[in-house]
């Protein structure tokens, strides 16, 4: 098997040290890691030197910028998914015609995403914790809920909610007819936010979905929960939504990021300090994911 010149990870990759020391077996030289965010796309470029290879994390931008003033480059693994070039933080398409491989990895912090969003919901909907949806506590039996984005954690999170007997409704670019199958019923945006009490999004990154119009259609009486990086929704149309006493959002830090600080003081966001996709086993299947890319490109 060859071997690159030099491998760089030029941010937080949040690789496990074992994964680091097997990365030593496919580099001639020296594995560099880091372990912060670089802040300019100078800092990255003299990050990546000479390298063949580079590792980034979701979190920093490779631009075109830096991969044109990185001419040794070879490939660019991205520890993250890589959905298609608009919600990418590397230039994919740039990079691609430049003769770079780019690679992404996919359903490593799934599992997570979905034991927060059950979980919070039925605190929510019991009131076990501060807030409570109804005047009474509810189950999620029979609730109407609807999931946006058929990918892979709408998906699981359809698997879970299935066997509480939750009414499951979804929208998504594609049918899924095999979903349909298991009573898991397609409607259009518009029908699936007036029918549905809670609705879950699950979209790529810099992905808008509801605006005005959509809320409108929502309605009040909802539950929002958004677990998607950024936000798939109009802020302003969402401040206006959530300012509707039986209306309730939740959160997970991912979710919330780009979220102005002050609407999450509002007593009916609930969110997170932590990103629901990650934990141990999360890092496990990153690491390992990174790890196949980068072994398949060199075979």
């Amino acid at each position: 098997m060859r071997k690159f010149n030099k491998i760089v990870a030029v941010d937080n990759t949040k690789l496990l040290e074992n994964a680091i020391e097997e990365l030593k077996k496919y580099s001639e030289g020296e594995v560099e890691i880091y372990k912060d965010y670089p802040d300019t796309n100078a800092e990255i470029i003299k990050r990546i030197g000479d390298a063949e290879a580079m590792l980034v994390s979701w979190h920093t931008q490779i631009s075109e910028e830096v991969i044109a003033e990185c001419p040794n480059l070879k490939y660019i693994g991205m520890c993250c998914s890589l959905f298609d070039e608009e919600s990418a933080n590397v230039a994919v398409n740039f990079a691609r015609k430049k003769g770079i491989e780019v690679t992404g990895i996919s359903d490593y912090g799934d599992p997570g995403v979905v034991e927060f969003i059950i979980s919070v919901l039925i605190n929510l909907l019991h009131g076990f914790g501060e807030n409570q949806w109804k005047e009474k506590p509810v189950e999620l039996t029979n609730r109407k809920i609807g999931i946006i984005g058929l990918g892979v954690t709408g998906q699981l999170l359809a698997k879970c909610l299935l066997p509480f007997g939750a009414d499951l409704y979804y929208f998504s670019r594609s049918r899924k007819k095999e979903w349909e199958e298991q009573g898991v019923k397609y409607l259009s945006l518009e029908k699936l936010l007036e029918t549905s009490e809670i609705i879950s999004i699950h979209l790529p990154k810099n992905v808008e979905i509801l605006t005005e119009r959509e809320f409108a259609a929502l309605g009040s009486g909802k539950i929002l929960v958004n677990t998607s990086l950024g936000l798939p929704f109009n802020e302003n149309a969402f401040k206006n939504w959530i300012t509707e006493s039986s209306n309730f959002a939740i959160f997970d830090s991912d979710g919330k990021n780009a979220l102005d600080g002050r609407v999450l003081k509002n007593k009916n966001v609930i969110s997170s300090e932590k990103s629901a996709g990650w934990s141990a086993e999360t890092e496990t299947r990153l690491s390992e994911k990174v790890l196949k890319n980068l072994q398949n490109y060199l075979k």
